[in-house]
């Protein structure tokens, strides 16, 4: 699915985003934001993390401008994205948050709870969170109402799915925003009628990937061989080994930490690539190597 051009008919109900983590998603997200006309702000921990996501935004810009109808859009987002390392200053007046820091609980509930502490009495909070409920977060911003999980796929620009997912606690009115605000920057919206780890694409991709995780740590086949025999027989474009390299191997580690069942595989990322300093497209090389 690709992304249409930016849209001029479907206003954004948000005119001030801030995405938290300026790490694969939280780059794309704040691309695919700015793309769309909309004011973002990217906050990351450190002047570091900020140059490093600097250089996320532009590779992801130009990749993305190979492939949309829109390029000169998407090539002058980075431009129009403000960068800090204040998270204060990076929520204050936003008219929503959008986190996409690292996959584990406690890191996120952290950083909620000084955002509910800094933003607006306005703001809609959203979590991008692959693997974790919402309502496992929702109170430590201190307005669980008012918050919900938006996510999105990796390679925004054409797999444009927006995964929205609120708790019990979520006023409707804001999810409904969430999905009008999903429309106007380009996405198609995927309202999901309760809570559901993993929501519905990763409820999919992930037994998926899983599988394909197992058949290699037991020594059944090479990651390339079961690719292949994937690709060939389904006539799928990519195979498992092929998207957790466009995922990232830091994420699938973290997921595959937070699983006691996957400690073996978690064991074997970490000793064969996250070690090595190899953590997929990001940096180059993973499974495969990449230019």
């Amino acid at each position: 699915m690709t992304d249409p051009a930016p849209s001029t008919t479907a206003p954004s109900p948000f005119e001030r985003v801030t995405v938290l983590g300026t790490g694969v998603l939280g780059a794309q997200i704040a691309l695919q934001v700015a793309a769309h006309g909309v004011d973002v702000t990217s906050y990351d921990v450190d002047d570091d993390a900020l140059r490093v996501g600097r250089g996320r935004l532009d590779a992801f810009a130009e990749a993305a401008a190979l492939e949309v109808r829109d390029p000169a859009a998407y090539r002058a987002a980075p431009d129009r994205i403000r960068l800090t390392s204040d998270l204060a200053a990076a929520v204050q007046g936003a008219d929503l948050v959008i986190e996409a820091v690292p996959e584990r609980l406690e890191l996120k509930r952290d950083v909620w709870a000084r955002v509910g502490a800094a933003a607006p009495a306005s703001t809609v909070f959203a979590t991008n969170s692959s693997s974790l409920l919402p309502s496992a977060i929702a109170d430590a911003t201190g307005r669980p109402d008012r918050f919900l999980a938006l996510h999105f796929a990796n390679n925004i620009w054409r797999q444009n799915t927006a995964e929205i997912m609120g708790t019990p606690q979520t006023d409707t009115a804001v999810a409904d925003r969430a999905e009008a605000f999903a429309v106007a920057i380009g996405m198609v919206p995927i309202r999901l009628h309760k809570e559901q780890a993993g929501y519905v694409l990763n409820s999919l991709l992930i037994p998926f990937l899983s599988a394909a995780a197992e058949l290699l740590v037991k020594g059944v086949a090479t990651p390339e061989t079961i690719d292949t025999t994937w690709k060939v027989a389904t006539g799928a474009p990519a195979g498992p080994f092929q998207i957790y390299d466009v995922v990232g191997l830091r994420t699938a580690y973290a997921i595959a930490s937070a699983e006691p069942r996957a400690a073996v595989w978690a064991a074997y990322l970490k000793e064969h690539y996250l070690d090595k300093g190899l953590f997929g497209v990001e940096s180059g090389e993973g499974f495969y190597r990449y230019r």
